[in-house]
């Protein structure tokens, strides 16, 4: 397992330097750099040249990228030229505020798709089944930022239950704190829970198929034992994937949510240092995402293969 393990982790660096290499190009490729936002249009040609320079910014594209990934592998993420703070401070600062964001999502989308999931799986060709598989495609097919209108034209200008944007640290006010997170919470859940609750159906229907399920229901062991001792645990490892990936799907897509509520998070951050050309935080977020993405993915390998003792068989092998 330690050899598998750190296979997968070296994999990891040939998609960072990919990964960089496509949103550098990508980022510098686009109208206008920093200069231009910090100075305007108006400026004088020998200001905005005098600037250019002291950012690195009158080097080739190759220069700049070469000096950048030097100053990665020195552990240096380089400062960002907008603010002037170094990039691992504000990233420091932003994840917060982004994991707690996507940790509730995560897990209003596991305590909604889970629970339908098993519950349409064994009530399969019911009303139970047709209302739940309806409600999970409804969810899967509206976006987030549509999502997000909805709940706070209903829950924030209508009713008034909550605020409609903004954001409070946890530990200064708790309660403001998930008044104001909720409704986030629920847009980036909404998605994945109807992903989530159409996977785990699947799931536990293919456990259901087996002989070994009849053969416990022949024996006469009760339907709840048989639901969560047979077919849910036997039904977990896929779920896990599934979770996992939702996991990284949700730490990385949450620039639309945290645009529309006002959440200071590393999504919002990413998409105004585009705005700004601010290309060291740019390429921060981004190395960070996929390296989390990269290294979830190898977790949920890791605790499928605590679980199944099939797939630890097979990666023992594999390594042999």
């Amino acid at each position: 397992m330690t050899r598998y393990t750190a296979h997968r982790l070296l994999l990891l660096l040939p998609v960072l330097v990919g990964i960089s290499v496509v949103v550098f190009l990508l980022i510098h490729l686009i109208p206008g750099d920093v200069v231009d936002v910090l100075l305007g249009i108006q400026t004088s040609p020998e200001a905005a040249a005098a600037l250019r320079r002291i950012y690195g910014l009158d080097q080739p594209v190759h220069v700049q990228f070469t000096s950048w990934v030097s100053s990665l592998l020195r552990g240096d993420l380089g400062l960002s030229l907008r603010t002037g703070l170094p990039v691992s401070y504000i990233l420091a600062s932003r994840l917060v505020v982004t994991a707690e964001l996507a940790g509730l999502g995560l897990l209003l989308a596991c305590a909604a798709g889970i629970p339908l999931g098993v519950t349409a799986a064994f009530r399969r060709n019911t009303a139970v089944d047709y209302v739940a598989s309806s409600t999970a495609l409804v969810g899967l097919s509206m976006p987030d930022f549509w999502t997000g209108t909805l709940l706070v034209l209903v829950f924030s200008i209508t009713v008034r239950w909550l605020p409609p944007t903004g954001y409070v640290p946890f530990f200064t006010d708790p309660v403001a704190n998930l008044k104001l997170m909720i409704l986030p919470a629920i847009t980036l859940a909404g998605a994945s829970a109807s992903y989530i609750m159409r996977m785990t159906r699947s799931a536990v229907l293919e456990i259901l198929s087996q002989d070994y399920i009849r053969t416990a229901h022949a024996k006469g062991l009760r339907k709840r034992q048989v639901t969560y001792s047979h077919a849910f645990r036997n039904a977990l490892v896929p779920v896990m994937a599934v979770v996992g990936q939702q996991m990284a799907y949700l730490l990385g897509g949450v620039v639309v949510v945290e645009s529309i509520f006002g959440i200071p998070g590393l999504g919002r951050t990413a998409l105004d240092s585009i705005y700004n050309r601010d290309y060291p935080v740019v390429m921060g977020v981004v190395l960070f995402v996929a390296s989390a993405y990269v290294v979830i993915n190898v977790l949920v390998d890791l605790l499928s293969a605590l679980v199944d003792v099939r797939i630890r068989e097979r990666i023992v092998s594999a390594n042999e």
